[in-house]
């Protein structure tokens, strides 16, 4: 992650001013805010505002829940009462806002999530960065055989390398034909008196998609879990879950009660059938089940198996 004294500057600057509120803050999650969490080899996650923090989502759930919640002893009681029941509307009255710096093609993956708001820099207005995301070796891996949208085993030696040769000669080679085209440089000065560029809005289609882009994105906690628990998942694409893993860190800080209640319910938990639940119910009984009679499909029964660490 590079960032120019520009932008440290403003991030001292932003850090070092005090204000005095009524609202509910957070020390933990103070601590980080404005500050960039390294992601990939030029990304970052930062916190940059957030309202509200767990007693919001307790406040939130009493008013809707009145009487009914005094049988609760504690506001971590409640909010795990909340996630195990899928109660989660009191959950949305936090949000929290986002700068990310983030490849182009996991960009497109991310915005498929249309809970939250977003404000993407223009590359009408302004000129793109050069850098581009270069992954590790340990990364490139061959098309699954089994799985059409994952990865299989990873590419070796000389193929492994020449992939990134690739990935680096294409990358640089089109930004110097988009620097070309539009014959400015990142700063907006003039390359050649002699001629005229290219407009922005034109000139940007040359680019590849591992070039960074950078957004603001709000989203209110309800939404974000859900989130997190797609992308921050072992079966998310690893360039988008990393992402999401640095915000999980960031909700740890800020609402530790929601995050441990997240881990417990949505995370260590799973989802059941009710013909699975059968199958467990008769297993507890001590009957033999087979996936033939047990009224699955093979892949449910794999999972569930598996689950229970009875893998055959």
């Amino acid at each position: 992650m590079d960032l120019t004294p520009q932008q440290k500057e403003e991030i001292k600057e932003s850090r070092a001013l005090k204000f005095e509120t009524h609202r509910a803050t957070v020390p933990a999650l103070e601590d980080i805010l404005y500050q960039p969490i390294p992601v990939l080899d030029h990304g970052f996650v930062r916190v940059i505002d957030y309202m509200g923090d767990d007693s919001a989502i307790v406040q939130a759930a009493r008013v809707s829940y009145g009487k009914g919640t005094k049988k609760l002893s504690d506001d971590a009681g409640l909010i795990n009462y909340l996630l195990r029941h899928q109660h989660t509307t009191p959950f949305e009255m936090c949000e929290i806002k986002y700068h990310v710096k983030v490849p182009i093609f996991i960009a497109r993956q991310w915005i498929r999530h249309r809970t939250a708001n977003v404000n993407e820099y223009s590359a009408r207005y302004s000129v793109l960065d050069r850098e581009f995301y270069i992954p590790n070796v340990d990364q490139l891996a061959m098309q699954s055989k089994q799985n059409h949208q994952g990865r299989g085993e990873l590419l070796r030696g000389v193929e492994a390398q020449h992939v990134l040769d690739l990935l680096k000669e294409d990358a640089t080679r089109n930004y110097d034909h988009y620097v070309e085209m539009l014959n400015e440089d990142p700063d907006g000065n003039v390359i050649d008196e002699e001629r005229e560029g290219l407009a922005r809005e034109l000139a940007r289609m040359n680019l590849t998609l591992n070039t960074y882009t950078q957004w603001y994105w709000k989203i209110d906690l309800h939404n974000l879990l859900h989130f997190l628990s797609l992308r921050a998942d072992t079966h998310a694409q690893y360039e988008i879950r990393v992402y999401a893993d640095a915000m999980l860190e960031t909700i740890k800080r800020w609402v530790p009660i929601a995050h441990k209640a997240y881990l417990q319910y949505r995370v260590g938990g799973v989802s059941v059938s009710s013909a699975g639940l059968d199958i467990i119910k008769q297993l507890l009984a001590g009957k033999s089940v087979s996936q033939k009679n047990s009224k699955i499909s093979k892949r449910e029964w794999s999972e569930l198996m598996a689950t229970l660490g009875l893998e055959e």
